[in-house]
């Protein structure tokens, strides 16, 4: 059973920008570590970047080299130039500003702390995407933390649950427990998880 998080009001975000994590092919349509699952995210992220008319959208890729370290620890997947690594057609008309990674964690990518010296100096930043207890939670964590080593006091991170979903394999990556355990781990570090925003 999920935790019943708050819904958020679509009227108080400030100076919304809205990151989109991996909702490429190779997660949500094809792939070893794709799940028909995330497509639950699809429509709610498109309603969100409808309604909120964000200052930015980011996506935020994986574009893995062939012969990726990563592959050690997870099957290939999202290998640069294949079409695991393009975004889903649905959010293709949204694609602004793309950072791609080579890792699970956006925060090591070439460029990432330069892009957000370019963000609003306060406002809300909206993480969104899959898997919420992976690549998810690697970025909204190094979102909160450079919050605040800058002071940034009205700078919020916000986790829509309605925007973010996660992958099953049996026996190994149990998706609604790592969900659960996920959305735990960043509200207690002090990002705003809501059910939706609205």
């Amino acid at each position: 059973m999920r935790t019943p998080y708050p819904v958020l009001e679509l009227a108080a975000l400030d100076n919304p920008v809205v990151f989109v994590v991996d909702m490429v092919n190779g997660f949500v349509k094809e792939g070893a570590l794709a799940d028909p699952a995330i497509q639950a995210c699809i429509q709610p992220i498109q309603n969100l970047l409808d309604a909120c008319s964000p200052v930015s959208t980011i996506f935020i890729n994986d574009n893995h080299e062939p012969d990726a370290a990563e592959f050690a620890k997870f099957p290939p997947h999202c290998i640069k130039s294949t079409k695991e690594a393009q975004v889903i057609d649905e959010l293709q008309p949204y694609v602004n500003t793309v950072l791609e990674k080579n890792s699970i964690g956006a925060a090591a990518a070439p460029g990432f702390f330069e892009l957000l010296e370019t963000l609003p100096q306060d406002g809300d930043l909206i993480v969104t995407g899959c898997c919420t207890d992976l690549c998810v939670l690697q970025l909204a964590l190094p979102l909160q933390a450079w919050a605040n080593q800058h002071n940034r006091r009205q700078m919020r991170i916000i986790v829509p649950v309605d925007c973010v979903e996660i992958y099953e394999i049996a026996g190994v990556h149990h998706a609604a427990a790592w969900n659960e355990m996920a959305l735990a781990n960043l509200a207690a570090n002090g990002i705003e998880v809501v059910s939706t925003i609205a």
